[in-house]
């Protein structure tokens, strides 16, 4: 499993700029009666701008006001806009959200929306073709419908990046084996939680498997997959690189929702890794951020200055 180092020449260079495209929804998580920005390709985007990093979404809104609000969340987020497109026939997606008492969501997507129709358009090749970036990043929710499918994986065919970043994201019953084979054989980082990796042995293996018989199975089958991250909640995640497997514990904080948390685990992960540092350290830094975000309200609060400040510090570790 993984038995061969990763061959990396890059050097450590914090102050490098990372690269960061994103794919799929952007959409509102209605909670409680009030509307959230969302979305988790959206949320890596804005995470990773947050970081210091450089993010664009590719993406599909509405004519509605939903659609021109998201548009200005992005642009006041930093997260680039030149490559979502807008739909006058279909409207801007929108989830309802329920949370538990500890904060874990649980999720009613609407369809059709937008994001089901990221169209194939010539500019958008054009675009992305020439786009150097550190990671393209995508999920499986996003390949609920036809069109916004197939786009994605022409994308994977073009976009010239260093890293392709799979997060399994499931959501309802919108995955199939076929999907995920597909998704898996395009991706170098694939990341999922615990609950997915004991859904995804009967659907892709036939019955349950412990995490580490499950990595091996998919370090076997998809050769480009460089590293599996297994994340685990308040207890932190588990990497597995180079032939060896690391529990990173998780921060403990008093959680508001968990809404986002994930997803800016992805970003300060990328961001991380993409300037030099090991998987294991990024995921440790990742888990950082992530409790920042699960400690407040929605899937990208303002970074305040004391966390901006406290993710200068644990950079520098």
């Amino acid at each position: 499993m993984f038995d061969m180092p990763e061959q990396d020449p890059r050097a450590r260079d914090e102050d490098r700029m990372v690269r960061i495209l994103s794919y799929g929804a952007v959409l509102w998580d209605v909670i409680g009666g009030r509307e959230y920005i969302g979305g988790a390709p959206f949320n890596l985007a804005a995470h990773a701008a947050q970081l210091g990093g450089e993010a664009w979404l590719v993406s599909r809104v509405g004519a509605d006001e939903r659609g021109r609000a998201a548009l200005a969340e992005m642009e006041r987020l930093g997260v680039k806009t030149e490559l979502v497109q807008q739909d006058g026939q279909h409207p801007t997606g929108w989830v309802d959200v329920a949370l538990s008492g500890k904060g874990q969501p649980a999720f009613t997507i609407h369809e059709p929306v937008a994001f089901d129709f990221i169209a194939p358009e010539a500019d958008l090749w054009a675009t992305v073709s020439q786009l150097p970036v550190d990671a393209f990043c995508y999920g499986t929710l996003e390949q609920r419908a036809p069109v916004t499918r197939q786009t994605l994986f022409k994308l994977l065919d073009v976009v010239p990046a260093r890293q392709f970043f799979y997060d399994v994201n499931l959501r309802q019953n919108y995955f199939s084996a076929a999907q995920l084979h597909r998704s898996l054989i395009h991706s170098t980082i694939v990341k999922l939680n615990a609950e997915e990796v004991r859904q995804l042995g009967p659907t892709l293996y036939g019955g349950i498997l412990s995490e580490e018989k499950f990595v091996a199975r998919v370090a076997g089958a998809y050769p480009r997959v460089r590293i599996v991250c297994v994340t685990k909640g308040e207890r932190g995640c588990t990497v597995y690189w180079a032939g060896r497997r690391q529990d990173c514990p998780g921060i403990p904080v008093e959680v508001a929702d968990t809404v986002g948390a994930g997803d800016a685990f992805s970003a300060a992960f990328l961001l991380r890794y993409c300037t030099g540092s090991d998987p294991f350290e990024s995921a440790r830094f990742a888990n950082r951020i992530g409790a920042v975000v699960a400690s407040q309200h929605g899937a990208v609060p303002q970074y305040s200055p004391e966390i901006r400040a406290l993710i200068e510090a644990e950079a520098r570790v």
